[in-house]
């Protein structure tokens, strides 16, 4: 196989998934190893991927990935952390979901839910949820960010803090191993502590390919987490500070 078209084979595959691993794409393409790590090298080197052990992720920079890619990543692994969240939030109830794909997740997986109040800075999330006519939907206001439908500052913020959630879902866009939240925009943190600091219980979803990435803001720490839902175990010594923190971890 030409190394070009190998090496855009080898994007597609990291861009639905996130990760790729020299094991498999070995396997896949039918070469050896040393080969697919010079790949992987090649287009570390050029910055479409970045190196770590076993393979290669997306880089760090998350606004690299168009919003449209994200939503592919990992998309197996956010259905079954959707699943699991969306079952443990009772009808009745008034939810707070934030912005990110795994959020968004988590809204089809509501819309068999009834007699939902859901509040929102995402419009992906509000388009997602008004399809059922059983769910109220109100937008956080706010500006506008046209690369994923967010929308944030300090109309939103504002707008938050007059409200007391039963249940909040957030996202991350990183997740450190000292159980840091972390996230790229300050905007978009500033909302999402206020949303943390208004919600009685608050649920994080973050599939594990969050671990292999860094942000600069953080958000809270897993501390301030009532139940994390995930795709992986954590690192031993961050589960059980977990633990002792009271955290909740869900693997579905």
């Amino acid at each position: 196989m030409a190394e070009n078209f190998r090496q855009s084979e080898i994007m597609d595959i990291a861009r639905r998934k996130g990760r790729v691993s020299v094991e498999k794409l070995a396997r896949r393409f039918q070469t050896s190893a040393q080969t697919i790590r010079k790949d992987l090298s090649d287009l570390s080197d050029s910055g479409h991927l970045k190196r770590v052990h076993g393979g290669a992720i997306f880089p760090e920079n998350a606004s690299m990935i168009g919003y449209d890619d994200r939503r592919q990543l990992n998309d197996t692994a956010k259905i079954r952390i959707a699943k699991a969240c969306a079952q443990d939030i009772p009808e009745g109830a008034c939810v707070f979901l934030n912005i990110g794909t795994t959020t968004e997740a988590v809204a089809r997986e509501l819309l068999t839910h009834s007699d939902l109040t859901v509040v929102t800075n995402n419009l992906n999330v509000a388009n997602i949820l008004s399809a059922s006519p059983q769910i109220e939907v109100l937008v956080a206001g706010g500006t506008l960010r046209r690369s994923d439908g967010g929308l944030v500052g300090s109309m939103t913020t504002k707008l938050i803090a007059q409200f007391k959630f039963d249940y909040a879902v957030i996202g991350c866009s990183a997740l450190d191993d000292d159980g840091d939240i972390l996230d790229y925009d300050i905007q978009e943190v500033d909302v999402s502590q206020t949303i943390i600091a208004r919600s009685r219980n608050t649920y994080l979803v973050a599939d594990a390919s969050k671990f292999d990435r860094a942000a600069p803001v953080k958000i809270a720490s897993l501390e301030s987490i009532d139940r994390f839902y995930t795709d992986a175990s954590l690192p031993a010594q961050l589960a059980q500070t977990c633990a002792d923190w009271g955290t909740e971890l869900c693997i579905p």
